[in-house]
């Protein structure tokens, strides 16, 4: 399968799936400023998240991260992730399941 989309085509919606199978599961995070994500883990999994546009906070367990246009951030799942706007954000999330002893 081979398909060229813009990533405002996709629904509205804050989690937008990129493949209806969610195989890799790919989504189109989009958050207002101000706008959250209540903390939460992926396990099992390794995260790149590549902001397109705007700005965000990216907090991983205790840590927090300023995350710029083009920036990617790579962490495991297993951590606790909530990522904050301070400005409206697109970014683009890629969850690939984690090999043995990487968890």
């Amino acid at each position: 399968m081979s398909e060229l989309i813009a990533l405002d085509s996709l629904p509205e919606t804050t989690h937008a799936e990129v493949f209806d199978d969610n195989r890799p599961r790919t989504v189109r995070l989009k958050l207002d400023a101000g706008q959250s994500v209540p903390a939460h883990t992926h396990p099992g999994t390794n995260i790149v998240l590549h902001l397109v546009s705007g700005h965000l906070e990216l907090t991983l367990d205790d840590e927090t991260f300023d995350v710029r246009p083009n920036q990617l951030a790579r962490f495991s799942g297993e951590r606790e992730i909530s990522p904050h706007a301070v400005e409206p954000s697109t970014a683009v999330l890629v969850f690939a399941p984690a090999g043995e002893g990487e968890q």
